[in-house]
């Protein structure tokens, strides 16, 4: 048997949180299901992470640059009308065919609120950060329009919340946007 080293399991923890924390949330969910998942000890799990909200905050960290790398990949070489179909179509495959990266987006901005909240602002600053990042991925093959770019991504969350609701491709809801950012077969049936 092969043993992993510190950065391998580091990295199994990553996903295995991704995982656990989209259903659950991040107060719906154990450091003990996380464990459990990667087939190491809680104490184990707390040498690689100083607690919980280390854990969330990489699972969320991981979430946004692995969706703004969607967007970097799906735009390359393109620009303006050919670069916004390309990266909505992108982005629309990528929920319908990991539904849990939308729900960990969803688990995380509901994160931010509740901890903006409580008055902790670390949390949303990382992502907030990591959000802005996207924006930035998106808005130079957009040609640098900030309008473009905003309706991009509001047309962006407004496919999370309808996706995250389970509206299902077929539904009438998707016939005002157009055909790439439209949902794909597969999104909804998770949620």
């Amino acid at each position: 048997m092969v043993r992993m080293s510190a950065e391998e399991r580091r990295e199994s923890v990553i996903r295995a949180a991704m995982s656990e924390f989209s259903r659950g949330g991040y107060y719906g969910t154990s450091t003990e299901a996380i464990a459990k998942r990667v087939g190491v000890s809680q104490p184990y799990l707390f040498r690689l992470f100083p607690g919980k909200k280390a854990i969330f905050l990489a699972a969320s960290q991981r979430c946004l640059q692995e969706t703004r790398q969607v967007f970097v990949e799906a735009s390359e070489g393109l620009h303006g009308e050919e670069a916004l179909h390309a990266m909505a179509d992108a982005y629309t495959r990528l929920i319908a065919e990991q539904p849990e990266k939308l729900q960990m987006q969803l688990q995380t901005y509901v994160a931010v609120s509740a901890a903006e909240v409580a008055g902790d602002h670390e949390f949303g600053e990382m992502v907030r950060k990591g959000w802005m990042e996207i924006f930035d991925a998106v808005h130079v093959p957009l040609g640098g329009d900030v309008n473009e770019t905003t309706t991009f991504m509001a047309y962006g969350m407004l496919v999370n919340a309808l996706s995250g609701m389970g509206f299902p491709p077929e539904h009438r809801v998707w016939e005002g946007f157009y055909l790439s950012a439209r949902a794909k077969p597969g999104q909804g049936d998770e949620v």
